[in-house]
């Protein structure tokens, strides 16, 4: 099993979220313009491999594997399911950051 970890995975969100709350660059920072879109294909990354991780030992675990057990199998999808609404929350508030600044009158 991965064990990416739900600390990671926040402090990746933590990192975005402060990219996020700049809101003054100097210009003479160099500022890599993919940072966050890194940032947040990475957690992506992260989510995914944990609902990987766990469907893989709810499989195991369904199919009799001695080495796994119930709770194993509760803890990855517990995991994967939090990791996955905490990511759905950031794109949330990315759509509604978006939305604004497309109602916004020039």
């Amino acid at each position: 099993m991965n064990t990416i970890g739900t600390e990671s995975l926040l402090q990746k969100m933590q990192e975005m979220a402060s990219v996020a709350k700049r809101e003054s660059i100097d210009p003479g920072e160099n500022v890599s313009e993919n940072n966050f879109s890194s940032m947040f294909k990475d957690a992506v990354g992260s989510v995914n491999e944990l609902q990987k991780d766990a469907a893989a030992l709810k499989k195991s675990y369904e199919l009799g594997d001695p080495t796994v057990n119930l709770t194993q199998v509760m803890i990855a999808s517990q995991k994967s399911e939090i990791s996955f609404q905490a990511l759905l929350q950031v794109r949330n508030k990315l759509l509604s950051a978006y939305q604004e600044i497309m109602r916004m009158q020039i």
